[in-house]
Protein backbone atom coordinates (compact mmCIF):
# COMPACT_ATOMS: atom_id res chain seq x y z
CA UNK A 1 0.00 0.00 0.00
CA UNK A 2 1.48 3.38 -0.71
CA UNK A 3 1.28 6.10 1.54
CA UNK A 4 -0.20 9.52 0.81
CA UNK A 5 3.01 11.25 -0.49
CA UNK A 6 3.83 8.59 -2.43
CA UNK A 7 0.47 8.39 -4.05
CA UNK A 8 1.01 12.03 -4.52
CA UNK A 9 4.46 11.53 -5.78
CA UNK A 10 3.21 8.87 -8.67
CA UNK A 11 0.31 11.24 -9.80
CA UNK A 12 2.66 14.58 -10.13
CA UNK A 13 5.14 12.39 -11.95
CA UNK A 14 2.67 11.00 -14.26
CA UNK A 15 0.82 14.38 -14.71
CA UNK A 16 4.50 16.05 -15.23
CA UNK A 17 4.48 13.77 -18.00
CA UNK A 18 1.18 14.36 -19.55
CA UNK A 19 1.71 17.79 -19.26
CA UNK A 20 4.91 17.74 -21.99
CA UNK A 21 2.76 16.06 -24.21
CA UNK A 22 -0.32 17.96 -23.89
CA UNK A 23 1.74 21.19 -24.34
CA UNK A 24 3.55 19.49 -27.88
CA UNK A 25 0.27 18.16 -28.81
CA UNK A 26 -1.16 21.27 -28.80
CA UNK A 27 1.37 22.93 -31.21
CA UNK A 28 0.50 19.78 -33.38
CA UNK A 29 -2.88 19.51 -33.46
CA UNK A 30 -4.33 22.90 -33.24
CA UNK A 31 -2.67 24.32 -36.96
CA UNK A 32 -4.04 20.80 -37.95
CA UNK A 33 -7.87 21.57 -37.15
CA UNK A 34 -7.28 25.44 -38.16
CA UNK A 35 -7.35 26.53 -34.81
CA UNK A 36 -5.06 30.00 -33.68
CA UNK A 37 -2.46 28.46 -31.76
CA UNK A 38 -1.67 31.26 -28.91
CA UNK A 39 1.26 29.60 -26.74
CA UNK A 40 0.09 31.30 -23.58
CA UNK A 41 -3.67 30.05 -24.17
CA UNK A 42 -2.39 26.87 -24.16
CA UNK A 43 0.11 26.75 -21.59
CA UNK A 44 -2.92 28.35 -19.92
CA UNK A 45 -5.58 25.12 -20.94
CA UNK A 46 -2.67 22.77 -20.21
CA UNK A 47 -2.26 24.24 -16.22
CA UNK A 48 -6.08 23.90 -15.72
CA UNK A 49 -5.97 20.12 -17.16
CA UNK A 50 -3.10 19.45 -15.19
CA UNK A 51 -4.63 20.48 -11.91
CA UNK A 52 -7.31 18.32 -12.91
CA UNK A 53 -5.58 15.16 -13.14
CA UNK A 54 -3.03 15.48 -10.65
CA UNK A 55 -6.71 15.77 -8.60
CA UNK A 56 -8.32 12.79 -9.70
CA UNK A 57 -5.17 10.66 -10.32
CA UNK A 58 -4.61 11.12 -6.42
CA UNK A 59 -8.41 10.71 -5.43
CA UNK A 60 -8.55 7.85 -7.15
CA UNK A 61 -5.36 6.43 -6.34
CA UNK A 62 -6.29 6.75 -2.18
CA UNK A 63 -9.88 5.50 -3.39
CA UNK A 64 -8.35 1.90 -4.18
CA UNK A 65 -5.76 1.95 -1.47
CA UNK A 66 -7.95 2.28 1.20
CA UNK A 67 -10.44 -0.86 -0.73
CA UNK A 68 -7.19 -3.10 -0.07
Amino acid sequence: MQTKKQSFIESLANVTVGFLITIISLHIIFPLLGIENHSGKNILITIYLTILSISRNYILRRYFNRRQ
